[in-house]
């Protein structure tokens, strides 16, 4: 028995994703659980494995193609004693009318939304019943434990029946509405938006009329951001609809064909020819991926957190040479003992003096919760954009035991192989700009973090000692910034007096430490 493997969801929000590497090929054998691809997310690196043993009939995609979300990933033959495929849960709602000649009535089932949310409260519908709907367009807004999400109809056609009511608590892969289709829609992964011989013989020989373009609300933004008229672009796919792939061909055809030249009667004269700097046109690019998620991250925390900014000078003479007579002794392959450890252990402890710099306040700003666990978030440059992980529990850890978790996950970072688990639950975070180059910054706080530091670089400057005389001293500028909702100027002032005491004196950490 041959049966397609459905892309699952992989991320909030998530509805599609690069093929970034195959890990099998057609005609391999594969067992459960085993990884058969690496997709590229939004946010990450994730690798798909086999829910069911089989042997690979076919491979939907290509490398560097986008797969989606709820579409057929691969073809699977499964032994006979394979996957069974689970019954699909019904709501308790009344039946739904059969579908007229020519249609077909579906269930749409509520998505994953949130990585470990089964089911949300339904705050609004935005459609009733008997509403036409396009791909892509809002149907409702639920609310999770989390945020309040829009859940977008998957395909065109009619609502025929809500099987919620307002208030009431939708679950996760349940039918949330019933829609009736076009019986021919189909919503196969193998349509990149590539014609098919169907696609082609259904396809209009004239444009489609001015503002009767059939695209996707995705199309739509990138013909915007082109100055394209989607009328004036043939479609490829079915009933004339048009794709991204569509547009960037209607776009590169109109900039190859040659420009007519006018003719005279009187002769021109060919003047001599002049060097001048090639003329090139501006370059669109979407914003996506990892970019995106931290563009929308940003613009939340600036937008709902008051900021300050504190700055302060570290003079960790001391600290360096400390470290220079260690990372001799521990450094191996998976340990590299670096100054980021001694600042996160520096850190925790000064945060156990000054609990409210490792809190959480509620969005309407009436409670604060003051957290145990110290997870020390680091901003790392990887090769997917700016990522964050954290390392949990570093009040908990030893130095050693801190390096060791950087190494680890500077290096996943770094190949954009970090694991969910790694970027969720972080408490505070600190930013190195001194990595590459920068002495002051005015960081934005991870939100829902309260507080931020940015480490500036590490310079060798001037200073007068106790006995009034100028030495040579390792200097560090950092800068702070804090949420002045819970935090004051004095509270980050005295924290960061007691960071530095312990980073100045690194014998006052140790004998903080416990």
């Amino acid at each position: 028995m041959i049966k397609d493997f459905i892309l699952p969801d992989i991320g909030e929000g998530v509805v599609e994703c690069e093929l970034m590497e195959w890990l099998v090929a057609e005609g391999e054998r594969v067992e459960e659980d085993q990884p058969v691809c690496e997709v590229m997310t939004d946010k990450a690196l994730v690798q798909i494995p086999a829910p069911f043993p089989g042997v690979i009939a076919k491979l939907y995609y290509a490398k560097g193609e986008i797969a989606k979300v709820h579409s057929p990933l691969y073809a699977v033959a499964m032994d006979e004693t394979g996957f069974t495929e689970p019954a699909t849960p019904v709501p308790a709602a009344e039946q739904v009318k059969p579908a007229t000649a020519g249609k077909q009535v579906e269930d749409f089932l509520l998505p994953d939304i949130g990585e470990g949310i089964v089911e949300c409260e339904l705050v609004d519908w935005l459609v009733a019943e008997g509403d036409l709907i396009e791909e892509d367009q809002p149907i409702c807004d639920v609310m999770t434990d989390k945020a309040l999400v829009q859940i977008p109809a998957m395909k065109p056609g009619k609502v025929v029946k809500l099987y919620y009511e307002k208030g009431q608590v939708a679950k996760v892969h349940a039918p949330l509405f019933a829609i009736e289709t076009d019986a021919e829609f189909e919503t196969s992964a193998l349509d990149t938006g590539e014609p098919t011989a169907e696609a082609i013989s259904n396809t209009p020989t004239a444009p489609v009329a001015q503002g009767k373009a059939l695209a996707s609300p995705a199309v739509r933004r990138l013909a915007r951001s082109l100055d394209v008229n989607l009328a004036e672009v043939p479609g490829s796919g079915k009933h004339g609809r048009v794709y991204k792939e569509d547009i960037e061909r209607y776009v590169k055809g109109a900039s190859s064909q040659p420009q007519p030249v006018a003719m005279t009667d009187t002769p021109t004269t060919v003047a001599a020819p002049t060097i001048t700097d090639p003329v090139t046109a501006d370059k669109v690019v979407p914003i996506k991926g990892v970019q995106a998620v931290m563009a929308r991250q940003m613009m939340d925390s600036v937008s709902t957190i008051p900021h300050f900014t504190y700055c302060e000078e570290l003079d960790i003479t001391e600290l360096v040479a400390l470290r220079e007579q260690l990372k001799q002794k521990y450094a191996s392959d998976s340990l590299k003992l670096t100054m980021m450890p001694f600042f996160m252990k520096a850190l925790s402890l000064a945060l156990l003096q000054f609990p409210v710099v490792n809190s959480r306040v509620n969005a309407e700003c009436t409670e604060l919760t003051y957290l145990s666990r110290h997870n020390i978030g680091m901003a790392v440059d990887s090769k997917v954009g700016l990522l964050v992980p954290n390392i949990k529990d570093v009040q908990a850890k030893s130095i050693l035991d801190i390096a060791a978790e950087i190494t680890r996950l500077t290096e996943a970072a770094r190949s954009g192989r970090v694991t969910p688990a790694d970027l969720k639950d972080g408490t505070i975070s600190i930013s190195n700009i001194g990595a590459l180059g920068g002495t002051v910054a005015t960081p934005l706080i991870n939100k829902p973090e309260v507080a931020i530091v940015a480490l500036g670089k590490l310079q060798v400057l001037p200073r007068f000692n106790g006995k009034g005389d100028v030495e040579a001293r390792k200097i560090m500028q950092v800068s702070w910034s804090g949420d002045h909702r819970v935090i004051d100027g004095g509270t980050i002032a005295r924290f960061c007096n007691l960071w530095k005491q312990y980073l100045e004196q690194p014998q006052e950490m140790l004998l903080a430490m416990k």
